[in-house]
């Protein structure tokens, strides 16, 4: 008669957020068993995770993303501060709620789409002292109407995609955790498109929800000639970058998903 008895019982981990496919880095070896969260909703963003073997406990945050533009000097200062504001939501709120089960690591991220000069002698200072022209930055369309005059603007020109990441991790040090924060900037270049293809997309409803009026992964890709940058983070989410900022931190930071 076989025995059971013997055997070993095996607890797998509560939390585990690596996915089987993930490659077996540093960065991400560390955060098998730990309590990862991604305080975004955007399937986009789950999705690209996921694709690279990395799928957080998703928590929404609610912090209103209502920061006025233009107090930033730099405008690509403000999806970082957007993403900031996040990720430490999310981690106040989660500790607040549960300090027994605290997150490990708290991942935000927000991409705004900013006009861009077109290449050429038009983005070029007159003078040596001269600024180049402020940028601006692109909402989603309120209305078709307003959908035909962002593709109107960005046909046959260039805008500037942003994305700031967010981490927050616990520290020993007050306020009891640390943030830290990356940026990716990429430049799309769109086709000298016909009106009856910008009214078609248009039409499909696809960029109404969108910042910039397109989506490039889907049939806005129809409009685009060339990207110079991450593709991943026009999509949403800078995950090559981020990957990488992974094992910066965890060479740089003695607190980083310390055991």
């Amino acid at each position: 008669m076989m025995s059971f008895f013997g055997s070993k019982k095996v607890e797998l981990p509560k939390h585990n957020p690596v996915l089987e496919h993930a490659l077996k880095t540093p960065a991400l070896q560390k955060l098998v068993g730990k309590r990862v969260i991604l305080a975004s909703n955007s399937p986009r963003r789950r999705e690209i995770l996921r694709t690279f073997g990395l799928a957080p406990e998703v928590v929404p945050s609610t912090f209103e993303e209502t920061l006025p533009f233009g107090g930033f000097q730099d405008p690509h200062e403000y999806p970082v501060a957007t993403a900031t504001h996040k990720a430490v939501e999310v981690y106040e709120r989660l500790v607040n709620e549960n300090p027994d089960d605290a997150p490990d690591l708290v991942i935000a991220a927000d991409t705004v789409v900013l006009t861009h000069p077109p290449p050429g002698l038009s983005s070029t200072p007159r003078f040596a002292d001269e600024l180049p022209p402020p940028q601006d930055i692109l909402e989603k369309p309120i209305d078709k109407e307003d959908n035909m005059r962002m593709l109107l603007d960005l046909n046959g020109g260039v805008c500037e995609v942003v994305t700031g990441v967010s981490v927050v991790f616990p520290v020993l040090e007050a306020p009891g955790y640390k943030i830290k924060s990356i940026e990716e900037r990429t430049l799309v270049h769109f086709a000298q498109n016909e009106h009856s293809l910008l009214e078609a997309y248009v039409e499909s409803g696809e960029g109404k929800d969108r910042a910039g009026g397109f989506a490039i992964q889907g049939l806005g890709g129809m409009l685009v000639s060339k990207i110079d940058g991450d593709y991943q983070n026009v999509v949403g989410f800078p995950a090559a970058s981020f990957f990488k900022f992974l094992e910066v931190l965890l060479e740089e930071e003695v607190d980083f998903l310390s055991d």
